[in-house]
């Protein structure tokens, strides 16, 4: 036998006259300070040794000579002598040092912080990232940081105190599909963010980008960590969390958490998400209590900052639930949206949406009705319920393919587009148009609001946004006019333009014109109204005059003009949308399609 490389001979351990088995250690060698085991190619008796221990050998020198074996088979060593039990049962020391030194990441280790965080009615970091990834899929990254304090602080303080450095990250699946998860966890130093959460941050926000996997932040906790003092720096400006967390936007869907406390640092990126799913308990905002009182600002407490209704109500929620469960089941919704198609699911009678607009047609009704009767059951995910509510926005599956949803609200505002219900309707644009979903517009608005009061929002600017997020979509827009199809509004409806979708069409209910049809009469026959006095008589002149009008912009003198594509029977919305879907294609990409924080 000879030696696959050049080396020393450490030691041998079989000596001539020795039988011994195939596979059997022989001798070992060292190179390079690494020692390499000769084996056995067969069996055999050792013959004679070529040279001794501490001698250098060239690559190729022949070490042993070793002659078969022919005394008789009944002395022959076996090739593999079976394994004692007990040796493969007992634990190697180094796994038994990692397996000890990993138990202080887990909860069990820390029952009475657990025990606190459970008496808040709130769960730990860890089991929120147990209930939304798929059982067992989560495989963490940086488990054995802790805080950056030794000059401060034992390491067995910090190994049993600072777990993950108050982060546990990691790559899960949900719903089969990968996805980073990054939880910060209030348990552990409140939350904030240390130097080595940070390059933890910084790590996973890498791979999600390089890798274009989906991330899910779990916000909670009180922003930056002053205590930090093993590296020498002065303002930590520097950090790139930031920018590599806003990078993400338009590339992967970013999904953020809340329950709890949400205060700078950790509610900054926070904002940065595509959308943010928050308890009813939560309070988010860019300082807590010791950065409002530090500025002169007053002395708050911290549910006084940035509570839920406050948030949901201006925008800052897009969903808003009760529990933390709830928000970890609304997430695993959420990205269910961008993974691709699924069976076609199950939707009501398409005959009940013949009876949703009233015959009146002045009377209001919910249009969100229609969103529920066109959607998959169980899929419609209603998005910024409390903020722009002449809006509707929500993401739903039709017949098993994710698309975006938006809808005029005739309960407020009789449907006119007021300043912030713009700003959600262009967001929500943005947003289907970065991931790739269809939009589904739903229409029935007399057009964008107006007067005084209206202007002094910023409206011109606030609608405007509308028909440019429209202008640059990538995706099918598919629109439905429910009743009213009117001006401006309607055309920021449908893309900035009934012919800019992939089709437009109607309920038997539509009523179109360049502006409301009251309004129009009133302007356009105003002459011939002022020449009637005041009374039943101008008041019968103007009701003709309105039926005319309705009558010539009703649903089929549209279609039959060609300024729509058709008027549909409402039961066949949802075959006529399949059908749609199925045509329109997504664009590819030209670069990063940015999704406004607003």
């Amino acid at each position: 036998m000879h030696s696959p490389l050049q080396a020393q001979v450490v030691q041998w351990l079989a000596q001539a006259g020795d039988v011994v088995a195939a596979g059997q250690l022989l001798v070992i060698l060292e190179a390079m300070k690494m020692e390499h085991e000769i084996r056995a190619s067969q069996p055999g008796r050792v013959a004679e040794l070529y040279v001794h221990a501490g001698e250098t050998v060239a690559e190729g020198q022949a070490l042993l000579a070793l002659a078969p074996f022919s005394e008789g088979r009944a002395s022959l060593p076996s090739a593999q002598p079976p394994v004692d039990g007990a040796v493969l049962a007992a634990e190697r020391g180094d796994l038994k040092k990692l397996r000890a030194r990993l138990a202080f990441t887990q909860d069990a280790q820390r029952p009475q912080a657990v025990a606190k965080r459970h008496a808040q009615g709130l769960r730990t970091a860890r089991e929120n990232i147990a209930e939304l990834c798929d059982e067992g899929s989560f495989v963490e990254y940086g488990a054995l940081a802790v805080a950056a304090q030794s000059r401060r602080r034992s390491a067995d303080d910090l190994m049993r105190n600072t777990p993950a450095d108050g982060m546990v990250t990691g790559i899960g699946c949900v719903n089969g599909q990968r996805v980073v998860v990054m939880a910060y966890d209030f348990t552990v130093l409140a939350g904030t963010q240390g130097m080595r959460n940070h390059q933890k941050t910084d790590r996973m926000l890498g791979v999600a980008l390089q890798n274009k996997l989906p991330v899910v932040l779990f916000a909670e906790g009180g922003g930056g960590r002053p205590g930090d003092v093993d590296v020498a720096i002065v303002a930590g400006l520097n950090l790139a969390t930031f920018a590599s967390f806003a990078r993400l936007n338009g590339r992967v869907p970013v999904v953020g958490v809340v329950a709890g406390r949400c205060f700078a640092g950790n509610a900054a990126l926070l904002g940065c998400c595509d959308v943010i799913i928050a308890t009813r308990g939560s309070n988010i905002g860019m300082g807590g209590p010791a950065m409002v009182e530090g500025g002169g600002l007053g002395l708050f407490k911290p549910e006084q900052i940035g509570p839920s209704d406050v948030q949901h109500g201006n925008g800052v929620i897009d969903v808003l639930v009760e529990t933390e469960a709830q928000a970890v089941s609304a997430a695993r919704h959420y990205l269910s949206m961008f993974q691709g198609l699924v069976p076609e699911g199950h939707a009501p009678p398409g005959e009940a949406l013949r009876h949703v607009v009233p015959e009146n047609r002045l009377r209001v009704y919910d249009s969100q009705t229609v969103m529920q009767g066109i959607a998959d059951e169980a899929s419609l995910l209603p998005l910024r319920t409390g903020f722009g509510v002449g809006v509707h926005t929500a993401l739903a599956r039709v017949a098993g393919r994710a698309v975006g949803m938006l809808a005029n609200n005739p309960l407020h505002l009789g449907g006119a587009i007021d300043a912030d219900a713009a700003d959600k309707a262009a967001r929500f644009m943005q947003l289907c148009n970065a991931h790739g979903l269809p939009i589904v517009s739903l229409v029935d608005t007399p057009g964008f609001m107006v007067g005084p009061d209206t202007e002094a929002t910023a409206q011109v600017r606030h609608v405007s946004r509308m028909l440019v997020a429209a202008a640059h979509l990538r995706v099918p827009l598919l629109s439905v006019v429910l009743r009213k199809g009117y001006g401006l509004g309607a055309m920021a409806m449908t893309g900035g333009g009934f012919h800019e979708t992939l089709s437009t069409v109607a309920w038997p209910t539509g009523e179109f014109g360049g502006m409301g049809l009251e309004g129009a009469v009133r302007l356009g026959y105003r002459k011939e109204l002022e020449a009637l006095p005041e009374g039943p008589e101008r008041e019968a002149l103007f009701e003709n005059l309105l039926a005319q009008q309705y009558d010539n912009g009703s649903a089929i003198n549209m279609a039959a003009t060609l300024e729509i594509d058709a008027v549909i029977d409402p039961a066949t919305t949802r075959d006529w949308l399949v059908a749609g879907l199925a045509a329109g294609q997504v664009r590819p990409t030209d670069g990063t399609l940015p999704i406004d924080t607003w």
